[in-house]
């Protein structure tokens, strides 16, 4: 029975020590410990019931006392559980203190808490970044397309680092800056002589107001020439008035037609009403003849002035026909 009693004792030590080390860190402890950071035992257990990974927080903290910061388990563990990246703030504030930047834990936390890089800032503030843009095309004042790309070395400003715009921006006004200068060119050569033009007038306008970064130079990486806007607006515009003149064209000839259509019709209807006409003329001879108001011998003069009147008609015909053929001999 004693020995019954021993082995369970021995498997309850056991277990307890199994939850104690579980549960409480004490490997973590005893390397702070002896890293001369003063982490309480308890303050571990604290952070185990505050859902805070211990070695997230005392790791950094030990990292940071080595280098000579002044940091503070709290600061660590408030930037944790505010959803930050403890070891990259922490190693952001020890590049910065080996280059001699002023960068403070809360700057570093609020940048770190906005989304962005801070070790990458602080280093972008050592070693300046190079952002090279694409092809951007502008049109001179004589038509020609000049396309540029352009090379920004850029540093990282970091008190603009929150609220401030990011490289998009940067590109943007810098594109704009390009199209602009070559805009305003007289004509495309002058920029393909001087290209420097270009990052000079850009450099000037302050382009970097606002946004993360400090703009230290601006360089035009390569120029091309592109297409002849200017041939291809004229050729398009002489295309377009060609479709208007073909179209007026058609709408005169449509109304020269429809005008046509129109006569003839009342050609036609004059034709109607003089064979209508025509067709009285017998009705009323006869009638005239019956009621006595010609006689025989009238009628007979009236034929007789018809017939002279068509004979003298042919004449003239004739007369005109052998005119025209004599001349065309």
């Amino acid at each position: 029975m004693e020995e019954i009693f021993l082995l369970i004792i021995v498997g309850l030590v056991i277990i307890a020590f199994a939850i104690l080390f579980t549960f409480v860190p004490v490997m973590l402890w005893i390397s702070a410990l002896a890293a001369g950071v003063r982490v309480g035992i308890f303050q571990l257990v604290g952070m185990r019931l505050r859902r805070v990974i211990p070695a997230r927080v005392v790791n950094p903290l030990i990292k940071a006392v080595k280098a000579g910061l002044e940091l503070s388990t709290n600061q660590l563990e408030g930037h944790y559980l505010a959803g930050g990246n403890v070891d990259r703030v922490v190693n952001a504030l020890i590049a910065a203190q080996r280059a001699n930047i002023d960068l403070s834990f809360e700057r570093a936390a609020a940048i770190d808490l906005a989304g962005r890089d801070v070790l990458e800032a602080v280093q972008m503030s050592v070693n300046p970044k190079v952002i090279e843009t694409p092809f951007i095309a502008g049109v001179a004042m004589d038509g020609i397309e000049v396309k540029a790309k352009a090379r920004i070395t850029v540093r990282a400003n970091i008190d603009r680092l929150v609220g401030g715009a990011g490289e998009d921006t940067v590109i943007a006004r810098v594109g704009e800056g390009i199209v602009s200068t070559i805009g305003s060119a007289e004509n495309h050569k002058k920029v393909l002589e001087n290209p420097d033009m270009i990052s000079q007038t850009v450099l000037s306008k302050g382009l970097d107001a606002g946004t993360a970064f400090e703009i230290l130079s601006i360089d035009i990486a390569d120029i091309d020439i592109g297409k002849n806007i200017g041939a291809e607006l004229q050729t398009d515009q002489a295309e377009a008035d060609k479709k208007i003149a073909q179209a007026k064209a058609e709408e005169r000839r449509a109304m020269a037609v429809a005008k046509e259509q129109e006569m003839k019709a009342k050609v036609e209807e004059m034709r109607a009403k003089v064979v209508e006409a025509e067709a009285e003329i017998p009705l009323a001879m006869s009638e005239a003849l019956r009621s006595g108001n010609i006689g025989v011998m009238d009628y007979m003069n009236i034929q007789n002035i018809l017939a002279d009147t068509d004979m003298r008609d042919s004449i003239g015909k004739a007369t005109d026909d052998g005119k025209k053929d004599g001349n065309k001999q």
